[in-house]
């Protein structure tokens, strides 16, 4: 059915009609605007803004689009954002069956959410869904690349959903929306709960989105694994006991390779010189296996290799910083990469 069918193009309005669409967004220029040109119009819209200097509110404004400004003076989470759109959601659009998230840095691929939307329609059981995100430009940067990688989720029943997704707006009530004071692993935590309800996640066939990481800095790279090191950190804290045991591996396995193993690899260099700093070796022993154990090509298996054991140095920093907030209070500040 092409888009010129005009019976076609009223399914899909009538698909839209039913659907409400939350952008959350903080400095996004130029692609926030391409966000906002890639939504439905037929969908309600709310557009949320943590600060945003660049003008952002008034590019949402100037397209009618419902603006949310959180106040300035809490710390700006993800999470805290995407509840606050969906309350306004229910009340400029209260009857939306269905809620699409979105990230303000992300373009909604042509489709989705209608694809979305039967499928939850014919799946009662399943009650949220996402698809291929793909990252914009994967050719600009090593790390722009491992992104891409990492979304590429296998179609079919999931744990978890990133941050673009589509839910029924009934479950995301019951369950209470995010934790507003986690400042990432907000959607794996949210998974966790619906689980326990007995409800279905799925990775359903398709383009989502394009994402514009824009990472180009081994810094940034940093940064993101950082915050991945708290979020397994917290989630391990909130819902580590069984049987969920939710990311305590990944916990543990940043501790032991980005905290324990360091400063064993330290001591022995310092102690047995020279031959004590063959103790660091582990480290490329790791890289070769991951090489050699994961499918793929040459080239992808072995970037991943790489940093999936860089990985976990600021994955280590990420707990300390679990730890230094949990017992000596320190003040909960979100953890940016670009």
């Amino acid at each position: 059915m092409n888009d010129h069918d005009p019976i076609g193009g009223e399914r899909r309005d009538q698909d839209s009609s039913r659907l409400g669409i939350v952008v959350i967004g903080r400095n996004e220029g130029g692609r926030l605007i391409r966000c906002f040109e890639s939504l439905p119009n037929s969908a309600s819209i709310v557009y949320v803004d943590s600060g945003s200097t660049d003008g952002s509110v008034r590019g949402a404004l100037a397209r009618h689009i419902d603006v949310v400004e959180l106040d300035v003076s809490m710390p700006f989470t993800a999470a805290r954002a995407r509840n606050a759109g969906f309350r306004r959601l229910l009340e400029i659009a209260p009857d939306r069956r269905y809620v699409q998230f979105v990230d303000g840095d992300c373009e909604v691929a042509e489709g989705w959410p209608q694809r979305a939307i039967r499928h939850l329609d014919r799946n009662v059981s399943v009650c949220a869904v996402f698809g291929r995100l793909r990252e914009a430009q994967p050719s600009r940067s090593i790390y722009n690349k491992l992104c891409d990688m990492e979304w590429d989720i296998p179609i079919g029943i999931a744990k978890t959903f990133g941050g673009i997704f589509m839910i029924r707006t009934e479950v995301f009530t019951a369950a209470g929306g995010f934790r507003d004071d986690l400042i990432a692993g907000e959607e794996p935590e949210l998974c966790v709960r619906l689980r326990s309800r007995g409800w279905t996640i799925e990775r359903i066939e398709g383009e989502m989105a394009l994402h514009d990481a824009a990472m180009t800095k081994f810094s940034q790279w940093w940064r993101r694994q950082l915050r991945c090191g708290l979020a397994f950190a917290e989630g391990a804290h909130i819902h580590g006991s069984p049987p969920e045991r939710h990311w305590v591996h990944e916990t543990r396995r940043a501790a032991v390779w980005g905290l324990v193993t360091p400063a064993v690899c330290a001591s022995i260099s310092v102690l047995f010189p020279p031959w004590g700093f063959a103790a660091w070796l582990v480290y490329p022993m790791q890289m070769l296996r991951l090489f050699l154990t994961r499918p793929g090509q040459p080239r992808e298996r072995a970037l991943l290799a790489v940093f999936h054991v860089l990985s976990r140095f600021p994955e280590g920093q990420g707990y300390l910083k679990f730890v230094a907030r949990r017992f000596f209070g320190q003040r909960l500040t979100t953890i940016e990469y670009k």
